[in-house]
């Protein structure tokens, strides 16, 4: 899928015909992602950008935890308007952005800039390069970025797309020279149908 036409109508088809408990990305806790963010004592009212946020989980838990101020962007509208019903009056204390990372202009600085859904679906470099200005324009100096991918191991393609798998040390090569790692690790994702797909995290200061 080149163009953020396609992809879009892509996940909209994704997010309105499956549930969110069969989706192979569901967590009910997204223990990795909590477990990178914890130590890196982000303010609780500090700007946090969930990127690909979809309908998952991580926004109820970042909202059970405290923070205040948080962005979900997401190219599905679908996907968004589920989360938004799920989360209920606590929907209105939320940014959503319904857009395409690539083409996504920041008009703030996060803090934190968290992503497990969209960089392994850029295979094209021209997208790699563009997420990467706008995390570099989006994150502010001595921020964080949380970046959760298929590893090396990892499946060659997710929702019928190909992706662009990551072994830590080729993640943290990607990100250079914008991003040093403070943690990187390997884990193992058993989705909803009972598969394991390994994936690559890394937690990222912007230098």
């Amino acid at each position: 899928m080149a163009d953020g036409k396609d992809r879009k109508q892509h996940w909209e088809q994704i997010y309105h015909s499956k549930p969110l408990e069969t989706v192979s990305w569901h967590q009910p806790v997204p223990t990795t992602s909590l477990e990178l963010i914890s130590p890196l004592n982000v303010s609780k009212e500090a700007p946090v950008i969930d990127v690909g946020g979809g309908d998952s989980l991580l926004t109820d838990h970042l909202l059970d935890l405290g923070f205040t101020d948080i962005t979900v962007l997401d190219i599905s509208g679908n996907a968004l308007e589920r989360a938004r019903k799920r989360l209920g009056k606590r929907a209105s204390t939320i940014q959503w952005i319904e857009g395409d990372v690539t083409h996504f202009t920041p008009d703030r600085d996060y803090v934190l800039w968290h992503d497990r859904a969209v960089f392994h679906f850029l295979t094209e470099p021209g997208q790699r390069t563009a997420y990467i200005h706008r995390a570099v324009a989006g994150i502010r100096a001595g921020g964080f970025l949380v970046l959760g991918t298929f590893s090396d191991r990892g499946p060659l393609k997710c929702s019928g797309l190909e992706v662009q798998r990551y072994s830590t040390e080729e993640l943290q090569a990607a990100m250079r020279p914008y991003f040093k790692p403070v943690t990187c690790l390997n884990v193992e994702h058993n989705t909803p149908s009972g598969s394991v797909q390994d994936f690559s995290f890394c937690a990222f200061v912007k230098v």
